[in-house]
C-alpha cells in the first residue's frame, strides 16, 4: 500500500512536470544564461540510528546561474519525506544551498552540492529511550555536503542520480550527531523560457 502511493505521488509530479512537450530532440541541452528544472524521485536512507532504513520521496527545484570558466553556480531546494517509515526512526527534511555544475559538453552533468535546514526524526515505533529518557521525535539542524550527476535524455528531460552524506545534531547518541546516507534515482525536467539559447 505505500508503495503504491508512492507511485501514485512520483505519478502525479511526472505528469505536472510534463506538462509541456517532452524531449525535443536528443542534443545536449543548450546553455542558457539561467534555468530553472525541478526534479523528483525515489530516495534511500541509511538513519545512521540503530540501523534504521527508510525509503523516502524526494523532490527539488534548482535555479541554474551564469556559467563561468566551464563550471555553473545553482540555488537549490529540496525536500525528502519518507513513505516507508522503517522500524527505527524516519527522516524528513527541508533543505536548500548551492550546488556547482561542471560543464564538459556532454550528456553527463557532474555537480557537487552543500545543502543546509531543517529536519525532523520521528522515532518507532512510538518512542526511542536512551539514557533513561523517552524520545518522540527530534527537530534540529541538518548539514547536507553531497555529489551526483544528470543525465540528458534531450533538451527537456534528463535522469539523475544523487548522494548526500547528512549531519543531524541533537539526537539521542553519546556524541549528539548522527550521519544518514541518502541515496536518489529520479528524472529532471528543465523549463525553458527563452526561444533562443546559447551552446
Amino acid at each position: 500500500m505505500k508503495q503504491e502511493r508512492f507511485l501514485l505521488a512520483l505519478a502525479v509530479l511526472l505528469a505536472t512536470m510534463g506538462w509541456g512537450r517532452a524531449a525535443e530532440g536528443q542534443n545536449p541541452t543548450a546553455v542558457q544564461a539561467m534555468q530553472l528544472s525541478a526534479f523528483g524521485g525515489a530516495t534511500g536512507v541509511y538513519t545512521g540510528l540503530g540501523g534504521g532504513k527508510n525509503f523516502s520521496i524526494t523532490a527539488g527545484v534548482d535555479l541554474a546561474l551564469q556559467p563561468y570558466h566551464g563550471v555553473r553556480p545553482t540555488i537549490e531546494l529540496r525536500g525528502t519525506y519518507p513513505t516507508d517509515r522503517g522500524l527505527i526512526d524516519h527522516q524528513k527534511s527541508l533543505l536548500g544551498g548551492l550546488r556547482v555544475d561542471f560543464l564538459l559538453g556532454h550528456r553527463i552533468h557532474p555537480y557537487a552540492d552543500f545543502l543546509f535546514g531543517r529536519g525532523e526524526m520521528v522515532y518507532s515505533p512510538s518512542f526511542y529511550l536512551y539514557n533513561g529518557f523517552y524520545y518522540e521525535l527530534t527537530t534540529t539542524y541538518v548539514y547536507s555536503p553531497g555529489a551526483g550527476f544528470d543525465y540528458d535524455l534531450g533538451q527537456r528531460w534528463g535522469i539523475k542520480v544523487d548522494g548526500q552524506v547528512q549531519r543531524w545534531g541533537s539526537t539521542p547518541t553519546p556524541s549528539g550527531e548522527i550521519f544518514s546516507k541518502v541515496g536518489t534515482v529520479g528524472v529532471v525536467y528543465r523549463f525553458n523560457f527563452s526561444r533562443r539559447s546559447r551552446r
